[in-house]
């Protein structure tokens, strides 16, 4: 009994699995394995019943109260209403006339669109879901390997966790009391390698089997690539999406405030391409409205399994394992690497930024890389942007990875879970060669900050 309730908090995820696999609501799944344990650990008098509205005080302050959440219905409006209105597919149409005589053209095309889209949002769920709207049904009506396709729009959407304005780089900023403009500039250097190697992954693959990219069909190949076409496509999207970024860095809106600029914006562009009816603002508002209840229905469910995690003393568990090994600068590092990419399997970023920051910044900011790196002031924007990259790897890492499901909830019925699964493994692979080369290549994060201050 004893040995039961020191592991209760593993037994969670014992349980939480194979559920996922059910075929039931993932935020139901969620918030039911966690009160369940709950209620468990009142039986066995872990908890008492009064720890029940902590739990309710957890989500209305993490998910409820939390005004920057309003940002993610009007991005997935702006999304939705883009790719009804048409801007989005012309945009992808005219970026694989661009790329048509390149191996997995679309497929590059919609990486770059993804860094571009990822920009303005900071925001994972949002960037995702709009990114599975605008580009995935594309996708698949051309022909591509449903894993591919998933593996290729998760990986660019959570490439907004890095890219500004990211909402976690400012969280972080504020735990380490550092610049977050300082480490908006740092993670810019690494969010652009893993942008590389994504490319890179996605024309050596195809390369190699040309079946999972299909190239234009013979009538849509007939397309002209013009001056025109390529301004019609591309300037509307890149006028909004510059709208949205301008209006955060010029300090004129916050980024919830600027996800009400987009959806105005891409309003503007369905009219402007004669494609706003009543019929098809009512399709977009349900929709949008269905897609952000089960985002908000995930946020709930998950904060709720988390903090019933953390009231069984599942965090003191993890944390015990840490501090019990003894090891230098670079063990302690590659440990605590290894910490934080195996929670990612289970944590929101949030809850792993709110547990690891806190301990173990003051130990690393001591620590001595020797002539790795040239100022030790360096260390903790560094390891910042470390944390960053290896806390967007959480996002894709099954069984609890959120951009899987946020994908999932917008993706057409024909994708499964499992195609999503099998197609973000060599991502997540990739992501992990990027973690590597900033851990050789700290310069990779900060040239770009020290040739702002010279």
């Amino acid at each position: 009994m004893d040995m039961l309730i020191e592991y209760l908090p593993f037994l969670m995820f014992l349980v939480l699995t194979p559920l996922l696999f059910s075929g039931y609501p993932v935020a139901f799944v969620l918030g039911g394995v966690g009160l369940a344990f709950w209620l468990l650990a009142v039986a066995l008098g872990l908890e008492n019943e009064n720890s029940f509205f902590l739990i309710i005080g957890r989500i209305f302050g993490g998910v409820v109260n939390k005004q920057v959440l309003v940002a993610i219905p009007m991005f997935i409006f702006m999304g939705t209403m883009l790719e009804k209105s048409g801007v989005a597919r012309s945009l992808l149409y005219t970026l694989q006339l661009m790329t048509r005589r390149i191996p997995g053209g679309l497929a590059l095309s919609v990486t770059l669109l993804g860094v571009i889209l990822a920009a303005t949002t900071g925001i994972i769920g949002a960037s995702v879901v709009m990114m599975t709207l605008l580009a995935l049904p594309v996708m698949i009506d051309r022909g591509y390997d449903k894993a591919l396709a998933s593996g290729t729009i998760a990986a660019s959407g959570t490439l907004g966790i890095l890219l500004p304005p990211s909402i976690m780089l400012v969280v972080m900023a504020d735990l380490l009391s550092t610049s977050a403009g300082g480490l908006f500039m740092a993670a810019i250097g690494p969010s652009l390698v893993l942008a590389v190697l994504y490319m890179g992954y996605i024309l050596v693959r195809t390369s190699l089997n040309p079946a999972l990219a299909p190239p234009l069909g013979a009538e849509a190949a007939k397309g002209q690539l013009t001056v025109g076409r390529i301004v019609k496509s591309f300037v509307p999207p890149i006028l909004l999406i510059v709208a949205v970024l301008g209006s955060i860095f010029g300090g004129i809106a916050t980024p919830t405030e600027a996800s009400g600029v987009g959806a105005a914006g891409a309003l503007i562009l369905a009219a402007a391409n004669r494609k706003l009816s009543f019929a098809t603002l009512k399709n977009v508002v349900e929709q949008s409205a269905l897609t952000s209840t089960m985002l908000f229905g995930l946020f709930v469910g998950a904060t709720a399994f988390s903090f019933v995690f953390a009231l069984l003393g599942g965090h003191d568990l993890i944390l015990h394992l840490m501090e019990t090994s003894g090891a230098g600068p670079w063990l302690i590092l590659g440990i605590l690497m290894v910490t934080v990419f195996v929670l990612g399997f289970f944590f929101d970023w949030i809850e792993i930024t709110l547990i690891i920051l806190p301990v173990f910044a003051p130990v690393i900011s001591q620590l001595d890389f020797g002539d790795h790196l040239s100022d030790p002031s360096h260390v903790l924007p560094w390891f910042a942007v470390l944390m960053a990259v290896n806390l967007q790897t959480s996002f894709l890492t099954p069984p609890f990875g959120f951009a899987l499901f946020y994908m999932k909830g917008a993706a057409p019925a024909s994708v499964k879970l499992t195609d999503i699964y099998r197609g973000i493994v060599p991502f997540v692979l990739l992501q992990l060669l990027g973690l590597i080369m900033l851990l050789i290549w700290p310069e990779i994060a900060l040239w770009l900050p020290a040739f702002m201050a010279s």
